[in-house]
């Protein structure tokens, strides 16, 4: 006799059903139909069933229970743990059982057995047997949840939740899990919300009754979950905290959420990213997959700050292949390590080089054939630059993004995106001067056809290598004093991601020789900002000295995104703008770069003299006793577009 070939879904079903809970859980079952179907039996009798339907119940009980447990089986009942039963459990169990008592009422309509089974019993026996069978579960679960994580005992530290909304709610389900925390009550800013219950646990209030309900439960501890509103909301609920000695807490950042890459039980003290941070960027994700999907792009500078957001945002738009480009062969290691824990879904080559090397240069390219390229690599550090380095600032970041451009223009990349400063508008220093040259290089390189370069000028991002929050920070460890250079120097801030977003938005929007400014909201005071870090610090300002040390070279009090003489035109995203600014041409590039090739043999002093001359919105310091050097005129064939 042939062997019957059994199905891979059988196997699974069989396979499944020897697992002892699997197992357990199907006895269950058969007992709840069983159970179910006397049940209505009795119900339709008033509890005194006739001997002549005695009979009924039990012979058609021997092929109705079985037909059941088979659609049991079928619709993947045992599939799930009872301990996580949700709503797609109940909705498995009403299907089977309602396609179990269609069958049962088609079969005893079409083969009119000798016994009657009243039409109530059809009625009563599905719904009896749903809420035997969804109720065990769900009682199951509460029970597993409440008596394993002891929520029906005063076990954890009280705490009050900020926000009612969705996040709080979810926070809510997860902290009821927790042995540390036991939440206590939620406050927020929904007057609709007020008095209700979210999973046993009231809506208070407002949040400006914070301090009344934490004194009266007896709270020392807050969580934030709020990631998605306003930066004065934020900060609001964190002085109100901290205002009345309460420890503040906060769920993870909205971006990572939304990534997957925490969960929202993973709550964190509040740090001053939280309070700098700003609204989700909106981006034209379609645009964006036209640009990069399926396509090769390349970054420079990719190990950097800008550089490795830059390539964690593009491989979220599924790119053929990445090239990550950089000089540090240690911050390409870094960036391979990070990407090797992930399911990256591209190509992605780590290439070590120098953007000055044109050679390497074109055997990249012409290796990869990118089709738009982001150039991230750049001296950035204002002190660092302003002495002893200034030709290796002109050369790194004038020629060597000249160079980039040319083996870019040549080898027919779409697209040139540089990634520039705020620093380059009026510049007080060299790196801010060299950057400005760097934008004029590219918009003096465009045509009419062919590469298109577009310029994207930001401030300052939250955690960047260089950024005055890691500073404030090791200060802080150790004690103080907590250094800024002036009472009243500001700064615009914005978070790493948010940067990286808007440089592919405006890289994407340009068209050719465009210099695109971010919204970078409102200037921050230095001052406050290192208050506002000693605070979440949980110390007080008298046990930690704000010391000013005076402004260092090259550096100024305020920033600014525009030139004096730049206009901007608004643009089809609220947070760009495009500058309108002063170009170059072809002549002026290659007069710049003959002029950068004589700085190497040059004192600094005659160096920044000579800037001026090229970029003429420079105003860095000079030696007064070097004044009299002879400086030669840069040609003015500069223009404005």
């Amino acid at each position: 006799m042939p062997k019957v070939k059994r199905g891979p879904t059988e196997f699974t079903h069989l396979k499944r059903l020897a697992n002892p809970r699997t197992a357990s859980a199907v006895v269950h079952d058969i007992v709840a139909a069983i159970f179910a179907w006397y049940i209505a039996f009795a119900l339709r009798f008033n509890f005194e069933i006739p001997s002549s339907f005695i009979e009924t119940l039990t012979y058609t009980s021997l092929w109705v229970v079985p037909l059941q447990v088979f659609f049991f089986i079928n619709f993947g009942l045992y599939r799930g743990v009872w301990r996580f039963a949700s709503l797609p459990d109940l909705k498995r169990i009403l299907l089977a059982v309602a396609t179990a008592a269609f069958i049962v009422v088609a079969l005893i309509f079409m083969f009119k057995p000798h016994v009657i089974v009243p039409r109530s019993v059809l009625i009563l026996d599905p719904i009896l047997l749903l809420l035997f069978m969804g109720g065990s579960r769900f009682t199951y679960r509460y029970w597993k949840e409440h008596k394993l994580y002891g929520l029906t005992t005063m076990i954890g530290k009280p705490v009050l939740i900020l926000g009612s909304g969705d996040v709080a709610i979810t926070l809510l389900k997860d902290l009821a899990k927790s042995h540390e925390w036991r939440v206590v009550g939620l406050l927020g800013n929904d007057k609709t919300m007020f008095g209700r219950e979210l999973f046993g646990v009231k809506v208070l209030g407002n949040m400006t009754e914070l301090p009344e309900f934490a004194d009266r439960l007896n709270v020392q501890h807050v969580i934030i979950a709020m990631p998605d509103v306003t930066q004065q909301i934020r900060r609001n609920a964190v002085n109100l905290a901290k205002d009345n000695n309460l420890t503040v807490l906060t769920v993870p950042s909205f971006d990572d959420l939304m990534s997957g890459k925490v969960s929202i039980s993973q709550i964190r003290p509040v740090d001053v990213e939280d309070l700098l941070g700003r609204e989700s960027v909106k981006l034209d994700d379609d645009g964006l997959h036209e640009l990069l999907d399926e396509r090769v792009a390349m970054v420079s500078g990719a190990g950097g700050s800008i550089g490795s957001e830059l390539c964690r945002q593009i491989v979220k738009y599924r790119p053929k292949t990445l090239v990550c480009f950089d000089i540090s062969e240690f911050s390409l290691y870094r960036l391979e390590q990070e990407f090797s824990k992930h399911l990256i879904p591209a190509q992605v080559i780590y290439v070590v080089g120098d953007i000055k090397n044109e050679k390497r240069l074109k055997t990249v390219l012409q290796k990869y054939k990118p089709s738009v390229v982001f150039h991230a690599a750049a001296y950035k550090h204002v002190p660092m630059m302003e002495a002893e380095n200034v030709t290796e600032a002109l050369s790194n970041n004038v020629v060597g993004t000249y160079t980039l451009a040319k083996v870019c223009k040549e080898m027919g990349v779409e697209k040139f995106v540089l990634v520039s400063t705020d620093k380059a508008v009026n510049p007080t220093n060299v790196m801010g001067a060299s950057k400005r040259l760097a934008e004029m290089v590219c918009q003096g390189l465009q045509d009419k056809s062919g590469t298109r370069f577009v310029i994207v000028r930001f401030g300052n991002v939250l955690g960047s290598s260089g950024s005055v929050i890691p500073k404030f920070r090791e200060q802080i460890a150790a004690g103080g004093p907590v250094t800024v250079t002036h009472p009243d120097i500001t700064r615009y801030f914005m978070s790493i991601p948010e940067a990286a977003q808007l440089v592919m938005q405006a890289g994407l929007m340009g068209t050719g020789a465009e210099v695109f400014v971010l919204d970078m909201g409102e200037p921050v005071r230095i001052a406050d900002l290192a208050l506002d870090m000693i605070r979440l610090s949980g110390l007080h300002e008298s046990e930690i000295e704000v010391k000013y040390t005076g402004l260092r070279p090259g550096e100024k009090l305020y920033e600014e995104l525009l030139a004096d003489d730049e206009l901007t035109l608004p643009t089809p995203h609220d947070k760009l703008r495009i500058a309108v600014a002063r170009s170059a041409d072809k002549a002026w590039v290659k007069a710049l770069l003959k002029w950068i090739e004589s700085t190497i043999v040059l004192d600094e002093v005659i160096i920044k003299q000579e800037l001026k001359m090229w970029v003429e919105e420079y105003t860095g310091d000079i030696h007064a006793d070097k004044q009299n050097h002879q400086v030669p005129l840069a040609p003015r064939s500069s223009t404005v577009h």
